[in-house]
């Protein structure tokens, strides 16, 4: 027993391993007991059983085995990790339990396995299950069947997978077990019970006495539809609801859902698929071609076997299909006939939709041979012919079974209208479009009417079965002539049809009407090319006439009415009539007169013809009375215009009469229902009037009312051929003007351009020039619809005609259709045409395409010339092959039908000779161009082996391929490439090169298309293994492409195709998916796919690659309507697209010029910001290409479309290079006229130059360079900023261009470069040109290079991102470059770091080659040997950033001339970004001051000459560098050197002293700063300040923070300069903020940092220590308060906000500082009254709001000090104090309000006003400031008293707030002002004391004392001090308390100083006196002072010209050249500045 207490003692998991079965048998009852205790399916405590779970089925123990498997069954059911375990588990089940005796085991092994199947893991198990059938012991085998059974009966075929288990399944019949056998009998009836019938083929070949039970089984099961009685996890919801339904009695869903189950499985998938090319007989060709029939009959039989199989392998099956073809065709034995037939019967049952690309050849051969009538001939054609059927599409064989329809014998007409019925059941509403079923409506139509009954029974049926499919609305339009008897029998023969998808067509028919047209979906690729004029269809709104279209072409008669009225939704109480009226019988004139007379006055008729002209109009006049008050329904329309055309009809004379006769003619069309019968009566009279001077309009009025009532097209046709038919030039001309208008009114859909240009041709060769004029002017408006096909038509006119033609269409370039205004019937009705509109374009560019007149080639198609192209020689080879290119380029467009063509291509597609493989490319090219989107049907046969030439090895083939595919894809959609498994299979090729191309190709069509065909799915797998390829491309372009497939198929879906990878590649492709997840776009709207392929249909667009008008009609289709969902996916807004449409000028007779004035560039409001969110959502492409694709191109057109005016826009996207030239020079013009425009549409014009710089076009790109150089010198002077967006998809392709060849080129890009450095951190372009630096093209790595180091030279290291370090060793692994001029610009650029940096350089580039080490060396020596100690001497260089190192960079460097302002700009921009990342640091302050210091000199070396022309200086300058030093001569000699010349160049010296501002040297920052103080003391000058305020402050607080951190800390440094530097910037931030236009130019960043400065130090304490410390501070205070009260109210209100929230947040900011701020605040609300107008709430409310977000109430509280919660509240309660309820309407800025509790604040503080209307807390009002004791009841009195106290308080009011309290106190002399003193400072009491007596004396006459203005500096701050008298005086931190007085005397100096006070303003001290010590005395004009400056700088400048350079430093950072006494200096530098100026005269 001793064991047994040992290994109880152990955990759980421990005692289910122990050896002992007891232990175990304890520890599995134990794990059981805790699985069933523990609720949380995640707990941790399943994971420590993981491992274990496969001991517990496989115990060796029975007992124990029994009790391990319940645990099991218990954990698999409950714990979230159990699905890890499947593999093991069930293997284990299967190996170890199902062998077990006893049955519980059995069972319970069955259970865990099911569970596994509902824990989603069915196909793990399925596979072990699978593997056990292996086993050699039948019981294993056996339990496998059961488990295997039990699943599929339990959970249904759709989660067990049935093909891997039918395959096995004759081999466990023949099993010697009878168990196994059995067991097998019993899956296979199960089985049958889920998919029927289609078991039976696999197990047709077992034992027949098996089969026979099997089929006694079978017939017992029920016939039902199965249901699974058990679900997954994730289906158990779908459960619980079929229980619910199953007790409500109805089980509806079930059926629904059996529905979708029980055609799941086709048994076809079931089989395995027979190779059979190779079992054919090795002679079967030659006895196919046999003399004897009998061989023949052997060589078929042979087949026949074969094709018996039930699925076939693939294969190239072309050889035979031919042989079988052409026994079918030719033989006369017709026994063989029928053969034959079979055998293609069984090929194309056997091989489905892969037997698709030889139906095309087979079908027409077929349908000729039905002539034969032996039934058993015709019914095995049938078979045949139904078997084809369903391996391709109506749509591919249309072509060749209307052309039989045409044939003259009977049968052939008779079986293939049967055929076209029979396919048709088998069609759906979507995949038979409209477009298909016209051609075969109006094709049965013809049969209908034909003498054999047998033909006429056929096309009934077919028709009758195309109404059921599709529905009447649908089918009714072309019905339109068809009598009511034939009709009905049409009608009789759809009720009869019974439809192959049973279910779904019968709904179909049901809902007919309400279903939208089906020609949406198309299966046709036709339908989808065309799909780009779609989007001008809907534009006329809901209800369109859409029979135009259906009636269209002259076959068809009938009016509009009936389409409309056949939808039977709305107004159809006409329909009746109308349907008997369209064919209106022609009446009897006896009839028509009897009809007329009832509705006409009687002596209307009988005036008709009187002799008397007068009679007859007034008789007119009656009938159009009448005609008026007619209602439509009784109108006889027919007898109406018989009676006008009575005698003397239109042969009348008077004009007046026949006008009135015309204008009733219009009217009766336009009231009545107008029939064509009526129409031909009055037509001919109409056209002979057209061309009268006087009637002619009414004409034309009346022709546009009959086109409208029956249809422009027939109209049209009509009144065409009467023109023709009769000689008047003047009528012929004005009838195609009439058209030529109507066509623009009712738009082109329907018309037949074929008879059109038969008569234009007539009128282009007419006598008359008007004829010829008209009829140009009439192409012209067609080519608007037709586009260029249109001129094929006429390429053999005579040149000067030509020429006139191509004139009119090049005036109509550009320009978009406009949309139709008449036409839209009034017969329609809304909402029922909409899909018909969809579809309507599709016929116009259907007739278009088919208007061509296609060659017929076949017959050059010989078979000598197929046995060329097929000859051994290759020079015959490519004899046949130029013959073949020669047919087709003289045929231009052929018809489909090109016999053997194909299979003879085909081989040469992969030939031995290369250049053949390249012809027959460029053949198939021509082809796919000539044969039109007809080439659908050889996509198969000829498309499929393009792509296979996509892995040759060779690049300009692979690129020829491609061009090839596009060609084709082009023509024929992508539709037809995607279906069936050929592109799997060509992507299951192992070839990286035809990998990465195919992918590649994928990845750019994908994202265009709107839906694909299923069988993308198939090549999913491929993807997969493409993704973990070898070669690295074909990795990437998978990757690519992993979006474009995931965007069709979906994320499930291909992470459910993962599931057959190994685990180690799933989890890789999963992440994949992941990412692309992300990335994956939106599916594109019909817009986007109409964008990617203009005019798809229309062949003869291809021919010219991309001309204009081809683009035209895309931008155009996107126009008219913008459907707001559509106008998103193209990234465009739909305002701003429909203000584009209208833009658009719709007459042709506008001249072009006129149509280019007005802006180029449309300004869209946030339209920048939109494309940019676009970008970021994934919503369109990044840019981002090594060659710009289409996609990205169309992209960028449909972005511009908005902004960018039409015209512009076409020559910008023209093909022609000429056209961006012009584009360019427009821009170039219009860039300083619209400023605005330009930067708005900034990030397109950059996108679109990085495509002109992959044109090849030198001239483009020059003149794009030369743009680029304006725009960036346009956008500095702008300053604006590049966003990163702009950047990155610019800069990239910018630095492609700096490798050109080209020296001009290259130096323009480098310019560009230059200039860019002004509009965007120099440190973030580092990176960039870094990035360069790694290109193949050496010329472009050392350009690169080079710029690195100017870039390094100009803006000092901290430009080197990511680190220096990282930088320079990138850098540096260039000097080992194989590349002379590379390693000498990586040397140059080292050394150019070295000269800024020194020694560290080694340290950086870290550790070379010795070679490389030695020449980097040796380069340094000898730069080295170069004077250049002298920092001036650098100054010089860098400002130009000139190196003497290399003397081809000195060229390249812009000239001298280069405006200094902007580098500066840039150099504060580097210094602001260093500033925040390394403020503290002092080596970033050494830094700044060496860069600045060089600033400072260069100041100085041009101080002496007028400003304007200062570059000339700096051109001087340069040269004394190099020769003896020359003095030069200025032109013009400036009195002062201040800014006495406002010239152009102020701005640009502003910018440049301003940047001295910041400089290092004190001086030098000195010297600026009295400079600025200059300008800003003279009121007409201060302007010039204007613009620059923030730059000034930036430079200021820079300055401030360089003392704080460096100065300051400096021991060298006399402090009595860092205080003169203080007075100086505070007396000039002073000066500023005293003129409120300048001051109000502060934004809120600049104050924020501007306060922040300010504060941090008032709180140094290192200043106080200092003697003129005190003072500073108190000027510090002074400045603070002008700062609030002079800035803009908004933006310093914000700015505190924030500050306030950022002091919060740091741990490191002082309590202190955090103080002041809120004191600023309170300062704020005090003035709140005030200047509430003029803020900006919503943006305060925002900051509140943000504040709010990040300290909720419960955050502040938690604050040490209560002040935070109290300023926020006093802040709000002010605002709503003065806005009122209005406050809740300020909350727009806010995106989500319940962020923060602001709103819900402001609600309460408004309540709480509404209730306490009279008494607020004055706690709140006065902030305690002024605190009353609440209780007191006189709340009115403390209220007067509050805003006494506050006028006091407030430095405008303070006087008259003292008088009103002195009245106050004279009037109630009791009143107890006590508590409102108590709490303020002490200085605050004694201020007001002293006040009241003030105010007393003046009163009594005593004299009076002087009194200040304001209240002292300091109290500004503090008087609103808080109750707790925390801080009582900034100024006063030294303890001892000072009485007012004191404080009063100062404040009266200081504001004497500041020129506060009424001392005049020259008298003003110089700032450098200002705060200085009393002792020193002051200088006695500021000009004095600045005279004193100058001359200091003058005569450094003399000394530098007289001394030798290198022996004098200017100002180094310790000495300073001006000593500190001023006065001292001061005479003896007047008499320096005289002596000056006498030297110079």
């Amino acid at each position: 027993m001793g064991d047994d207490s040992e290994w109880m003692k152990l955990p759980v998991d421990q005692k289910c391993e122990h050896k002992l079965w007891k232990a175990r048998l304890s520890g599995y009852e134990e794990a059981l007991k805790i699985f069933q205790k523990i609720k949380d399916e995640k707990s941790p405590e399943w994971s420590k059983f993981l491992g274990l779970i496969k001991k517990f089925v496989t115990d060796s123990n029975a007992v124990v085995q029994l009790k391990g498997l319940e645990a099991a069954l218990v954990y698999v059911e409950n714990a979230h990790v159990a699905g890890k375990t499947t593999g093991e588990v069930v293997s284990g089940v299967v190996s170890k339990v199902f062998n077990q005796p006893k049955a519980k085991a059995k069972e319970l092994g069955i259970e865990i396995c099911l569970m596994y199947i509902e824990i989603e893991k069915g196909e793990a198990v399925q596979e072990e299950l699978l593997k056990g059938l292996d086993n050699k012991n039948p019981k294993i085998v056996v339990a496998c069947i059961e488990t295997l059974r039990k699943a599929l009966s339990e959970f249904g075929s759709k989660i067990i997978l049935l093909k891997p288990i039918i395959k096995v399944l004759p081999k466990l019949f023949e099993s010697r077990e009878k168990a196994v056998r059995d067991e097998a009998k019993l899956i296979a009836v199960e089985i049958y019970r889920w998919i029927r019938d289609a078991l039976r083929p696999p197990l047709q070949n077992i034992n027949s006495v098996q089969l026979k039970e099997l089929e006694e089984e079978w017939v017992k099961l029920p016939t039902g539809a199965p249901k699974p009685s058990r679900f997954l996890r994730s289906q158990q919801e779908l459960e619980a609801k079929l229980e619910q339904q199953q007790s409500a009695g109805g089980d509806a869903e079930g059926g629904g859902d059996d529905g979708d189950e029980v055609p799941q499985i086709d048994a076809y998938e079931l089989l395995e698929a027979v190779e059979i090319l190779s079992k054919l007989p090795k002679d079967f060709y030659d006895k196919i071609e046999a003399k004897k029939w009998q061989e023949r009959k052997e060589a078929l039989e042979a087949v026949e076997v074969l094709v018996k199989n039930p699925k076939l392998e693939a294969g190239d099956y072309a050889d035979l299909v031919k042989a079988l073809k052409k026994v079918v065709g030719k033989d006369t034995n017709v026994m063989l006939v029928a053969l034959a037939a079979k055998c293609l019967t069984g090929l194309a049952v056997g091989l489905r939709k892969k037997f698709g690309q030889y139906a095309g050849h087979v079908v027409p051969t077929i349908l000729e041979k039905f002539k034969e009538k032996k039934p058993q001939v015709v019914q095995a054609l049938q078979e045949a012919i139904d078997a084809i059927f369903l391996t391709t599409t109506l749509q591919n064989i249309s072509e060749d079974v209307l052309a039989v329809m045409d044939n003259k014998n009977p049968t052939i007409k008779q079986q293939t209208s049967l055929f076209i019925a029979r396919s048709f059941r088998h069609c759906t509403a979507s995949t038979l479009p409209k477009s298909l079923l016209k051609p075969f409506c109006a094709a049965l139509l013809k049969h209908i009417n034909d003498s054999a009954p047998e033909v006429r029974d056929a096309a009934f049926e077919a028709l009758g079965t195309a109404l059921k499919v599709v529905g009447e609305k649908a089918v009714n339009p072309f019905l339109a002539d068809v009598d009511k008897l034939k009709l009905d029998k049409i009608k009789e023969c759809s009720e009869k049809v019974e439809l192959v998808h049973g279910k779904k067509a019968g709904l179909a028919a049901d809902k007919k009407e309400f279903k939208p047209a089906p020609g949406r979906t198309a299966a046709s690729g036709a339908a989808g090319d065309k799909d780009t004029k779609d989007i001008s269809a809907p534009k006329p709104g809901p209800s369109k006439k859409a029979p135009a279209t259906k009636a269209g072409g002259p076959p068809k008669k009938g009016k509009p009415a009936a389409s409309g009225g056949a939808g039977g939704t709305g107004t159809k109480n006409k329909k009746g009539l109308e349907t008997k009226e369209i064919v209106e019988p022609e009446l009897s004139i006896e009839v028509c007169e009897e009809k007329a007379s009832a509705v006409l006055p009687a002596t209307c008729i009988q005036l008709l013809d009187s002799s008397n002209w007068k009679e007859r109009l007034a008789c007119m006049e009656e009938f159009q009375k009448a005609v008026e008050l007619m209602d439509r329904t009784e109108m006889p329309c027919q007898a109406l215009v018989r009676m006008l055309a009575k005698k003397p009809g239109w042969k009348e004379t008077n004009f007046q009469v026949m006008q009135m006769k015309l204008h009733i003619v219009a009217l009766i069309a336009q009231k009545g229902n107008f029939s064509k019968t009526s129409a031909q009566i009055v037509l001919d009279g109409l056209v002979d009037k057209i061309g009268d001077v006087k009637c002619g309009n009414n004409a034309k009025e009346a022709m546009t009312a009959i086109a409208e009532a029956c249809m422009l097209p027939w109209t049209a046709e009509q009144v065409m051929s009467m023109a023709f038919s009769q000689k008047n030039p003047k009528n012929q001309s004005e009838t195609l003007n009439w058209l030529s208008n109507a066509i623009k009114e009712f738009g082109f859909s329907g018309l037949n351009v074929k008879a059109f240009i038969s008569n234009v041709k007539t009128a282009l060769a007419a006598t008359n020039p008007a004829v010829r004029t008209s009829a140009i002017t009439l192409l012209g408006v067609m080519y608007l619809y037709v586009g260029p096909s249109l001129r094929m038509f006429f390429e053999d006119e005579k040149p000067a005609l030509l020429s006139q033609i191509d004139a009119e269409f090049e005036k109509m370039q550009g320009q978009s259709p406009p949309a139709p205004t008449r036409g839209i019937s009034k017969h329609s009705i809304s909402g029922t045409d909409e899909g018909e509109d969809g579809d309507e374009p599709d016929e116009g560019g259907n007739d278009v395409v088919d208007l061509l007149p296609r060659t017929e080639i076949s017959d050059k198609i010989t078979s000598e010339l197929v046995s060329k192209i097929g000859d051994k020689n290759w020079k015959i080879r490519k004899e046949g092959l130029d013959e073949v290119a020669g047919i087709i380029n003289e045929a231009k467009f052929i018809q489909p039908n090109i016999g053997e063509l194909p299979t003879a291509l085909k081989g040469r597609l992969n030939d031995s000779n290369k250049i053949l493989v390249q012809q027959t490319l460029n053949i198939l090219q021509q082809l796919a161009v000539a044969m039109g989107p007809n080439i659908k049907q050889h996509v198969k046969n000829l498309g499929i082996p393009i792509i296979t030439v996509l892995g040759d090895s060779k690049n300009n083939v692979r690129a020829a391929a491609l061009a090839t595919v596009n060609a084709w894809a082009e023509q024929t959609g992508m539709k037809e490439w995607l279906e069936g498994e050929d592109l799997s299979e060509e992507l299951k090729k192992e070839n990286p090169f035809l990998r990465q191309e195919l992918l590649g190709w994928l990845a750019e069509k994908l994202p265009s298309l709107r839906s694909t065909p299923t069988d993308l799915i198939l090549c999913v797998p491929h993807l997969y293994s493409c993704l973990e390829d070898r070669n690295g491309d074909v990795r990437k372009k998978a990757q690519d492409a992993l979006p474009f497939f995931m965007m069709h198929l979906g994320y499930e879906k291909m992470a459910k195709a993962t599931g057959k990878l190994k685990p180690t590649s799933k989890d890789q492709v999963l992440a994949m998916l992941e990412k692309a997840k992300a990335n994956m776009p939106a599916k594109p709207a019909a817009s986007a796919k109409a964008a990617s392929k203009p005019m798809g249909g229309s062949a003869p667009a291809k021919s010219q690659p991309a001309s204009a008008p081809v683009e035209d009609s895309v931008s155009s289709t996107v126009e008219p309507k913008p459907d707001p969902k559509k106008a998103k996916a193209l990234g465009v807004s739909s305002k701003a697209k429909s203000a584009q449409g209208k833009k658009v000028p719709s007459k042709t007779s506008l001249k072009e010029d006129e149509d280019k004035s007005g802006p180029i560039f449309i300004v869209v409001p946030n339209g920048k910001e939109q494309r940019m969110k676009d970008e970021k959502g994934l919503k369109v492409l990044k840019w981002n290409f090594t060659t710009p694709r289409d996609e990205y191109i169309e992209q960028l057109k449909t972005q511009m479309s908005s902004c960018v005016a039409k015209w512009l826009q076409d020559e910008m996207f023209h093909s022609d290079f000429q056209h961006h030239n012009k584009a360019l020079a427009v821009m170039v013009d219009h860039l300083e006229s619209e400023k605005e425009g330009v930067i708005g549409c900034l990030d397109l014009i950059l996108k679109w130059l990085t495509l002109r710089f992959f044109d090849t076009n030198t001239s483009v790109l020059m003149k794009a360079l030369e743009y680029l150089k304006l725009l960036f010198t346009l956008l500095s002077e702008e300053e604006y900023h590049l966003t990163e967006n702009e950047a990155s998809s610019f800069i990239p392709y910018l630095i492609l261009k700096v490798g050109e060849p080209k020296d001009v080129i290259r130096k323009d890009v480098r310019a560009i470069l230059n200039r860019m450095c002004l509009v965007y951190p120099a440190s973030k372009m580092f990176p960039f040109i870094m990035e360069g630096t790694k290109s193949k093209n050496s010329k472009q790595r050392a350009e690169c290079l080079e710029e690195l180091g100017c870039l390094v030279e100009s803006y000092g290291m901290n430009v080197c991102q990511p680190t220096p370090g990282k930088a320079l060793k990138e850098i540096a692994i260039h000097i080992g470059d194989r590349d002379n001029a590379v390693r000498n610009a990586a040397l140059n650029t080292i050394v150019t770091v070295y000269n800024v940096h020194g020694d560290q350089v080694f340290k950086l580039i870290g550790t070379l080659s010795e070679k490389d080490m030695s020449m980097l060396e040796e380069r340094i020596k000898r730069s080295a040997k170069r004077p250049s100690a002298a920092p001036i001497k650098q100054v010089e260089e860098r400002p130009q950033r000139t190196q003497s190192i290399n003397s081809n960079a000195n060229m390249l460097r812009k000239g001298p001339a280069e405006d200094m302002s902007s580098k500066l700009k840039i150099m504060y921009r580097t210094y602001r970004i260093q500033a925040r990342s390394m403020s503290g640091h002092p080596e970033a302050a050494q830094m700044v001051r060496r860069e600045f210091q060089l600033d400072l000199d260069e100041i100085e070396n041009d101080n002496g000459t007028v400003r304007c022309e200062m570059p000339e200086l700096v051109q001087h300058k340069l040269d004394d560098i190099f020769e003896p030093v020359l003095i030069p001569e200025p032109k013009i000699r400036a009195v002062s050197p201040h800014f006495d010349d406002m010239h152009s160049n102020t701005a640009s010296t502003i910018n440049f002293i301003i940047s001295q501002v910041a400089s290092g040297d004190i001086n030098t920052s000195i010297q600026a700063l009295t400079q600025i103080d200059e300008v800003l003391r003279q009121e007409d000058k201060a302007e010039a300040m204007s613009g620059h305020i923030d730059q000034f402050l930036i430079a200021t607080f820079m300055q401030l923070r360089l003392i704080y951190n460096t100065h300051m800390a400096d021991e060298k440094l006399e402090k009595d300069e860092i205080i003169k530097l203080y007075s100086c910037i505070i007396g000039n931030m002073i000066s500023l903020f005293q003129i409120e236009s300048l001051a109000r130019e502060a934004s809120t960043g600049v104050l924020k940092d501007l306060m922040h400065g300010l504060i941090t130090l008032m709180l140094d304490s290192r200043i106080e220590d200092l003697e003129e410390g005190q003072q500073v501070i108190r000027s510090v205070n002074l400045l603070v308060v002008k700062v609030l009260e002079k800035s803009d109210q908004t933006n310093i209100l914000s700015a505190l906000l924030v500050l306030l929230q950022d002091s919060l947040l740091a741990t490191a900011s002082s309590p202190k500082f955090s103080e002041l701020v809120m004191k600023c605040l309170w300062r704020m609300v005090r003035l709140l009254p005030d200047t509430i107008n003029s803020i900006n709430l919503d943006r305060i409310l925002l900051d509140i709001h943000i504040f709010m977000k990040v300290f909720p109430k419960e955050k502040l509280k938690q604050c040490k000090s209560e002040f935070p919660i109290r300023t926020l509240k006093t802040l709000l309660h002010t605002l709503c104090k003065l806005k009122g309820p209005k406050i809740l309407d300020h909350l727009t800025m806010i995106d989500n309000k319940n962020e923060s509790e602001l709103e819900a604040h402001l609600c309460r503080m408004m309540k709480h006003s509404m209730d306490q209307t009279g008494s607020k807390s004055d706690k709140e009002t006065e902030k305690g400031a002024s605190r009353i004791d609440e209780k007191s009841s006189k709340a009115k009195v403390n209220d007067f008293l509050a805003e006494i106290f506050k006028k006091i308080g407030s430095k405008e009011n303070t006087k008259e707030g003292l008088a009103e309290l002195y009245e106050y106190k004279k009037k109630y002399s009791d009143a107890d002002i006590e508590p409102f003193l108590k709490n303020s400072s002490q200085f605050f009491q004694s201020y007001v004391e002293r006040g009241l007596r003030v105010i007393e004396m003046e009163r009594e006459g005593k004299g009076r004392i002087p009194s200040s203005t304001g209240i002292s500096p300091q109290t500004e701050v503090t008087c609103m001090s808080a109750p707790t008298s925390t801080v009582s005086s900034i100024g006063n931190t030294n303890g001892e308390e000072v009485g007012p007085s004191v404080y009063l005397e100062r404040l009266k100096i200081l504001r004497q100083r500041c020129g506060l006070d009424n001392t005049k303003q020259d008298d003003r001290p110089p700032l450098t006196s200002l705060l200085s010590k009393p002792a020193v005395p002051t200088v006695a004009s500021s000009t004095d002072m600045l005279h004193s400056k100058l001359s200091q700088l003058r005569e450094s400048r003399e000394q530098h010209q007289h001394l030798d350079l290198d022996s004098h430093q200017t100002h180094s950072s310790g000495t300073t050249t001006t000593s500190s006494s001023s006065t001292a200096n001061i005479d003896d530098l007047k008499k320096r500045l005289e002596r000056i100026k006498s030297s110079r005269k």
